[in-house]
């Protein structure tokens, strides 16, 4: 009777904040976390997420979901997408706080495993702790993927950031005569940034229908769904 050898078994070294891997290592590695806690790469560098806060990052995240799944709701052919990881490069694999691209015809796609890969039309960030890396390594990694309009929210600051990249580098978005904040991308998206860093909910809505009633909405929802014919 022959004998089995038994291989040594392989243990896969847990993911920790600071640790310096490409994508395919990070992948493997957080793949084999029991607790799955919240891990990005920025350029080649591992951040773990520190404990999430109510009023400091909860509450501004439920008002942009609620922004951007309304407009999501009168737009056929967007995706409103909730912390979900995007697959950017060898080096890079962020979980934005929200995102809104385009299903068709867009920059990204959704892969066979359910992840982002490539980069999305839109990416927003709640930043308090994280204000450093929002505004400076993943301002920089979106810029260079490719992210057309990119928005940070500084909580602590009272500040809002909406950026739109031209000619390869992120210019500031200016407010209209009203006030106003629009995408250029995606037409309608219609923002009262006073309304929402005073947490006017209803306010930032009755806005953003405004932008959902003007023509070049109306011409962007006609263009969508002439692609899904």
């Amino acid at each position: 009777m022959t004998s089995t050898k038994l291989s040594p078994q392989v243990t896969i070294p847990r993911l920790e904040n600071g640790d310096k891997l490409n994508r395919f290592e990070f992948e493997h590695r957080y793949s084999a976390m029991p607790d799955r806690q919240k891990a990005e790469l920025i350029e080649g560098i591992v951040y773990m997420a520190s404990p999430v806060r109510a009023k400091k990052h909860g509450k501004p995240h439920s008002r942009i979901i609620t922004w951007l799944g309304t407009y999501e709701a009168a737009t056929p052919g967007v995706e409103t997408l909730d912390n979900t990881t995007v697959r950017l490069d060898a080096d890079n694999e962020p979980q934005p706080d929200a995102v809104l691209r385009l299903e068709q015809g867009g920059q990204s796609t959704i892969s066979d495993d359910d992840y982002i890969e490539g980069a999305p039309e839109l990416i927003v960030e709640i930043a308090a702790s994280s204000v450093s890396i929002d505004l400076h390594q993943k301002l920089n990694v979106y810029r260079r993927n490719g992210v057309q309009e990119y928005l940070v929210w500084r909580v602590d600051q009272g500040k809002l950031d909406w950026f739109r990249l031209k000619a390869g580098d992120y210019i500031q978005l200016k407010p209209n005569s009203e006030g106003i904040l629009c995408s250029v991308v995606f037409p309608g998206l219609w923002l009262d940034r006073t309304a929402l860093l005073i947490g006017d909910l209803a306010k930032v809505l009755e806005v953003l229908q405004q932008g959902l009633t003007n023509q070049y909405h109306q011409d962007f929802v006609q263009d969508l769904t002439s692609r899904q014919e």
